[in-house]
Formats: structure tokens, C-alpha cells, sequence
């Protein structure tokens, strides 16, 4: 399958967005309404209002900015999180995802997320899809002070909450991440594809690849 030996893990660690929620909901929210939005506070055309967003944004990539809403706030003068509540019917969990979890919990796996969303996103989304009881701890990138791009996030990480390098699986759907997890040490390592429920193609990765968490279910563990 995917070289992945389950029964000798015992720290799963998960990525939110994209991993285990849909990532249709963020890619519409910043690519769609708050260019919208953004249009119809200035004035300027839609066209005009993505562009310039687009520009901005990656300008804070892979940066605590990124995912900071109210950083967002301020930057586009919108109320970023009451936005993100007018939509949060759009917020799904991906297939399996749950019966992974349940599995997970009923072989006495810890189960950890780690995500570099914002605070008030996560509740958001847990709120909306319940997840959040299948978690032994929830870190956000803002309770260490750097993203999961840095190495300083997994020093602190591993810090906080034990997990052993040797015997743990990480999830993502950025390869940037996965990139400096496996730097850091992290010895099994997933690439999460079709992370929006829109993306149709499976992209070539050097990382080892689920599109859905059934690839990981059933295997003897």
C-alpha cells in the first residue's frame, strides 16, 4: 500500500485543513468571497480585488500571517471571522476521515493535530463537523510562535507533547511541511492528495500518497 507499518505506530499526527477537512471551503472563502467583499468595500472590480489579494497573499506564505484571520482583519479592513461563519455550511469533512479516527482511537493510538490555523478557525470548524473530541491535544502554530514550515514548530512540538519521532505518522496535504517534518526526523510521512474535493488529478510526489483515508483502513492493525 503505502510502506506505512500501523502497527508499529503510536503517534498519529494530523494536519486540518485540506488533510482532514475539505479544502473547498478555504479555497472559496479566499479566492471567491473575500475578493467580493474586498471589491465591493473599495470600489474596484472583482477582477481588480483578486488580483491584488493574490498578490498579498503570497506575500505572507508560509508565515504566522498566513492563517492569522484577525492579521487579515486588519489588513483588508473586513470582519474575516463573521465571513467565515456566513459560510460555514460549506465546511466538510473528507470521506473516511472519521472511520480513520475511530480506528485510530480503538487500537490506543495518540492522536495529535497540528495545524497552523487560526484559533478561531478552528473552532469554527470544529463546531461545524465535530471532529475535535477524536483529538488527545490540538496545537496551533500560533502556540508556538512559528509554522509548521519551521523547524522550531516541531522542536516545540515534540516538546509539548512526547510524541517519539521513531514511532510516529504525520499527514499533510502541503509538501513544504511534509519537507521540514521529514527534515526534522518525523519517520512516516503521508502527502494527503485531493485535499479540495474539487481537484480531480492526483499529482507525481516523492512523498507517499493517500487521496483517501480508506487506503490507510483495514490493513491488520
Amino acid at each position: 500500500m503505502n510502506g506505512i507499518p500501523l502497527k508499529e505506530i503510536k503517534y498519529v499526527l494530523l494536519d486540518m485543513d485540506g488533510t482532514l477537512l475539505d479544502k473547498y471551503f478555504d479555497d472559496y472563502f479566499w479566492e471567491h468571497l473575500v475578493p467580493e467583499k474586498y471589491a465591493e468595500r473599495n470600489n474596484i472590480t472583482f477582477g481588480s480585488a483578486k488580483g491584488h489579494l493574490m498578490s498579498k497573499y503570497k506575500r505572507h506564505e508560509g508565515t504566522l500571517n498566513w492563517t492569522d484571520i484577525d492579521f487579515w482583519s486588519r489588513e483588508l479592513a473586513l470582519d474575516i471571522p463573521a465571513l467565515k461563519e456566513q459560510i460555514k455550511h460549506l465546511v466538510e469533512v473528507h470521506p473516511h476521515v472519521e472511520d480513520f479516527l475511530k480506528e485510530m482511537r480503538r487500537h490506543g493510538k495518540k492522536i495529535f493535530l497540528l495545524t497552523n490555523a487560526h484559533y478561531k478557525s478552528i473552532d469554527i470548524k470544529f463546531k461545524k463537523t465535530g471532529i475535535g473530541k477524536y483529538f488527545d491535544s490540538v496545537i496551533a502554530s500560533f502556540d508556538l510562535g512559528h509554522p509548521k514550515e519551521s523547524l522550531k514548530f516541531w522542536e516545540k512540538a515534540e516538546s509539548l507533547l512526547g510524541f517519539q519521532k521513531q514511532t510516529s505518522l504525520f499527514i499533510d496535504d502541503t509538501e513544504e511541511v511534509l519537507k521540514t517534518a521529514r527534515l526534522y526526523g518525523i519517520k512516516y510521512i503521508l502527502l494527503k492528495t485531493a485535499a479540495s474535493s474539487k481537484e480531480t488529478k492526483r499529482p507525481a510526489s516523492e512523498f507517499p500518497s493517500i487521496s483517501d483515508f480508506k487506503e490507510l483502513m483495514g490493513d491488520g492493525i
